[in-house]
């Protein structure tokens, strides 16, 4: 990368994000998001004749990295924004929608992919499970600021939180036995994923990930007491917390973006509300500066020529992933559910569960993996729809919602009021018939 290349890139970036600062309250009035604007500039910076602007520029390990840094930062901000009682009150919420929501978006996509676009069943597989998880940082522009927190109830926002910043991490087994399927002989395969891939690389980064939250947690809490921080290094706390154990959790062989999500919910229990609300701040701020240039990166490397090949089936299969995946088996299980508590929550739970940043992310370390280009120009091609229809009807679905909600709850007053008004008349009734006998 030449340094006319470095500052080009550097000039694009703080400008996309200054300028998404500025007019962020007026992106949510007109009801797109900031990701959805960041992949627009994305889509037009390709068409300039630079280097830097060129596709071919950007290769598959420079993808996957900026997408794992952004991934990482994001589920730290899920982690430090989520009251850690909420997870102990709501495990029978939480488990429900890992344990089965999850592989249930896996077949439906799997499924899709191969009934629509004829792959193998192994490749169907794979891609499948890349758009598996759901995606933080888009959950995040929908279920964040005074117009969700006035709509949407409390809980459901944190449950589809806590679901999109675990499954992340919990979505790498889902890929890679499909990866090791296509490389190696099954036997083999299996024997490694259920071995060396559950028991080490998801099992043991949830144990270091937590293990480094909490000692950073009880190391922070130390040094406030003793007075040895000052502010400007406390509040940069959990954001190199996060670096760090995304880097050293990786080289020890074990799935890092998971480990961050286990460290951060460690942390988020050891310490007190205002260290968790200025940690926030701060995370939810580089969370920005961190995760608006990948989505511009995104619509910078979209695969146009591919998807043109893909023609009205690719559209189809988009289309039918976003709205199939989740939505219908969130209506099954909803006695389950105990925080989804009617269908309205089901269907916006279902449909919010957008698919971005992790797909990115495990797009490019497949096709690192198994050398196979087809899957980025089907992945992409979710992750921007996703981004799009997302995008446009967050803000008009959270306010019907809101409506709807008001409504049912209006409508069921006054059924209260009227049952204890038919009840007061019946206690009148009562006395009087006996008085009457008498």
């Amino acid at each position: 990368m030449t340094e006319t290349a470095l500052n080009i890139i550097l000039v694009v970036v703080g400008s996309l994000v200054l300028f998404l600062g500025i007019v962020s309250q007026l992106i949510r009035k007109w009801n797109f998001s900031q990701p959805f604007i960041a992949l627009i500039v994305g889509f037009l910076l390709s068409l300039i004749t630079s280097p830097v602007f060129n596709s071919g520029f950007w290769n598959h390990y420079l993808l996957q990295e900026a997408a794992r840094t952004s991934l990482a930062i994001g589920v730290m901000g899920v982690a430090l924004r989520i009251p850690y009682t909420y997870t102990l009150k709501n495990w029978r919420s939480i488990v429900p929608m890992l344990g089965i929501v999850m592989p249930f978006m896996w077949i439906i996509n799997s499924l899709l992919i191969y009934w629509i676009l004829d792959f193998s069943f192994l490749l169907a597989l794979l891609m499948g499970a890349i758009m598996t998880p759901t995606d933080p940082i888009l959950s995040l522009s929908i279920l964040s600021g005074k117009l969700a927190k006035d709509n949407l109830p409390e809980n459901l926002r944190y449950l589809i939180s806590v679901e999109s910043g675990s499954n992340d991490g919990l979505g790498y087994p889902f890929v890679l036995l499909p990866i090791l399927l296509i490389t190696c002989r099954p036997e083999e395969a299996i024997s490694h994923w259920l071995i060396h891939t559950l028991l080490w690389e998801v099992g043991a980064a949830v144990a270091l990930g937590a293990i480094i939250g909490y000692i950073a947690g009880y190391l922070l809490r130390t040094a406030l007491s003793k007075k040895t921080i000052d502010q400007s290094s406390y509040v940069s706390y959990t954001l190199a917390m996060a670096l760090i154990v995304l880097g050293s959790v990786k080289l020890l062989g074990s799935d890092g973006i998971l480990a961050v999500f286990a460290a951060g919910t460690l942390f988020n229990m050891t310490s007190t509300a205002k260290q968790r609300y200025d940690e926030d701040r701060v995370v939810e701020g580089m969370d920005r500066f961190f995760t608006i240039p990948v989505f511009t990166l995104l619509g910078l490397v979209a695969p146009w020529q591919e998807w043109i090949k893909l023609g009205w089936n690719g559209l189809l299969l988009a289309f039918l992933i976003l709205l199939l995946h989740r939505i219908p088996i969130l209506f099954l299980i909803r006695p389950l559910v105990p925080v989804i508590k009617s269908n309205l929550n089901s269907l916006l739970a279902g449909w919010f569960g957008p698919v971005g940043i992790a797909a990115f992310y495990y797009a490019q370390f497949s096709i690192i993996q198994t050398g196979t280009e087809e899957i980025w120009p089907v992945v992409s091609l979710v992750i921007c729809m996703s981004i799009v229809l997302h995008g446009i009807t967050a803000t008009p679905f959270t306010k019907l919602y809101g409506r709807l909600s008001s409504e049912k709850s209006k409508q069921n007053s006054k059924k209260s009021e009227q049952s204890q008004e038919n009840f007061k008349k019946n206690q009148k009734f009562k006395p009087q018939k006996v008085n009457n006998l008498l």
